[in-house]
């Protein structure tokens, strides 16, 4: 029986655009879905935040991750959408703990503020974290309005 490959969507504005690109040929064992930007020209975050978010909001994809300059701006757009929790992290122990503590469902990752091999780490780390559930579980039952 074939395996079934976690699906990720992927999106970012303009500064976060080459991490983006980066990523998906870095996760090639994985099903990618970019959903833009498709060049450097200035865009606005929102644009391709809210697709992302809405592709793992209604369970098309498993995980997102979304790029931008400080990846503040995604996340706050993220965040919006009911069941998501986007954790942004510009080290791999704060994607360990926002996978483990938060049950972190989309990855922010602040382009301007890492290397491209940190943002390959930080994704790997994201990935393979799995949630504790536990007294965590009930934290993260308390997150939606």
């Amino acid at each position: 029986m074939p395996e079934t490959r976690i699906k990720i969507a992927i999106g970012g504005d303009h500064a976060g655009f080459e991490y983006k690109e980066v990523l998906k040929n870095f996760l090639k064992d994985y099903e990618v879905k970019d959903f833009g930007t498709y060049s450097l020209d200035s865009v606005d975050y929102p644009d391709f935040a809210h697709p992302v978010a809405s592709a793992v909001e209604n369970g098309e994809f498993t995980y997102g991750i979304l790029l931008c300059g400080s990846a503040n701006g995604v996340a706050i757009t993220a965040n919006k959408h009911g069941g998501i929790r986007a954790g942004l992290c510009w080290e791999s122990e704060v994607a360990s703990l926002v996978r483990k503590h938060n049950d972190a469902n989309v990855l922010c990752i602040p382009a301007r503020f890492v290397s491209e091999e940190l943002a390959k780490e930080i994704t790997t780390v994201f990935l393979n974290t799995e949630f504790e559930g536990g007294r965590h579980q009930t934290r993260v039952e308390k997150i939606s309005c």
